[in-house]
């Protein structure tokens, strides 16, 4: 890992809300009943994102991240056409893990924040550990077929 990866690194990354982004775009068109505003599920994967852009600068040729923990709370609606803003800092490194403060905002209201931690991987071998897990999914499903 890059030693200049340390406490202080601060990102911010902004994005439209739109119908791809909505409660009523993640549910099944039988729940009828959710509001058409910002998913959670998204505004999960919108402060990863942040994290991921705040790291690239300071990664190896090589390395990447994977998420390994996400500790959220989602306070208010944004609804479509809104703008949303991601603010992320890195507040602790202990060795691979990485520990960032999220923030997310609509105009000028908070609508999430907590914490996000990654780890810095090597993907060659990441990988390899993918590919072996893929091979017992596979066997696994040949066996429930044969049943």
């Amino acid at each position: 890992m890059d030693n200049s990866i340390n406490p202080g690194i601060a990102h911010t990354l902004s994005l439209h809300v739109n119908d791809r982004v909505l409660v009523t775009a993640f549910a099944p068109s039988d729940f009828t009943d959710l509001q058409p505003v910002f998913t959670t599920a998204f505004l999960v994967g919108f402060m990863e994102w942040a994290c991921i852009e705040a790291l690239k600068p300071y990664l190896l040729d090589g390395q990447n991240t994977v998420g390994t923990h996400v500790y959220l709370s989602h306070v208010a609606p944004t609804p479509m056409g809104m703008k949303v803003s991601a603010q992320v800092e890195l507040v602790e490194v202990k060795g691979r893990s990485l520990r960032f403060r999220v923030d997310c905002y609509d105009g000028g209201d908070l609508i999430g924040s907590g914490f996000h931690e990654r780890m810095v991987i090597d993907p060659v071998g990441f990988m390899a550990d993918v590919c072996q897990k893929a091979k017992y999914a596979d066997r696994g499903k040949r066996l429930l077929s044969a049943a």
